[in-house]
């Protein structure tokens, strides 16, 4: 699997072009203010973008959708339950004093079960509220097999948690968010969060402290 993983200020917030090496297909994750470096990746190593797929819809996760919908002309999915936020991204980026071009029409809302395919790997969506209302973890992996790539948007960081004290957020629902979504993909499963660096579930669930249980 080639990924490439990329951040720009002011958020800093981590965005992802992941492909297949056999056949060249590929989505895009989260495309913020480091869309051109993404789509510029994807250019330079013969990656054909099928899908844009967000984990949720605060504004610094959302800035590069409008860019790389007139770039690829791909689908945009989305959680339903995110879709006020996503509706509100300019007056979000205003919060910031930032000037945030409005993202188009969501194509496809996330439904449970639902599979994404990008040559011989999969991505699939699994709810995680908690940050926000409509919060996803992407699960990918190869076909047939149990996908031990997470991208978690910022349900989970090394370290730490995403916040909870913007609208939509609760503490409780994020923490059974980690422990009964996340947790379950095994110690093994590597977490891309949506800020800083790389991580696994065995590592949060052993010392990150918001989740080691007395």
């Amino acid at each position: 699997m080639i990924v490439d993983t990329q951040a720009v200020g002011p958020f800093f917030k981590n965005g992802f072009v992941i492909g297949c090496e056999e056949t060249r297909e590929a989505v895009l994750i989260d495309p913020g203010d480091e869309v051109d470096s993404l789509l510029a990746f994807a250019e330079r190593n013969g990656l054909v973008i099928g899908h844009i797929l967000l984990t949720h819809a605060h504004v610094d996760h959302v800035t590069g959708v409008a860019a790389a919908k007139r770039a690829l002309g791909a689908p945009v999915y989305l959680h339903r339950d995110d879709l006020f936020l996503y509706e509100n991204a300019v007056s979000q980026g205003a919060m910031f004093g930032l000037r945030v071009e409005a993202p188009p029409p969501v194509d496809v809302f996330y439904s449970p079960g639902q599979v994404v395919p990008f040559g011989s790997y999969d991505a699939r969506p699994h709810h995680t509220p908690g940050h926000c209302p409509g919060g996803v973890c992407l699960q990918v992996g190869k076909k047939g097999t149990v996908g031990k790539q997470l991208f978690v948007g910022d349900t989970l960081f090394a370290g730490s948690i995403g916040r909870t004290d913007l609208p939509g957020g609760d503490h409780a629902t994020l923490i059974q968010s980690i422990r009964t979504v996340l947790f379950p993909f095994g110690d093994d499963a590597v977490v891309h969060p949506g800020h800083g660096p790389a991580t696994t579930i065995g590592q949060e669930r052993r010392t990150n402290p918001f989740l080691v249980e007395e």
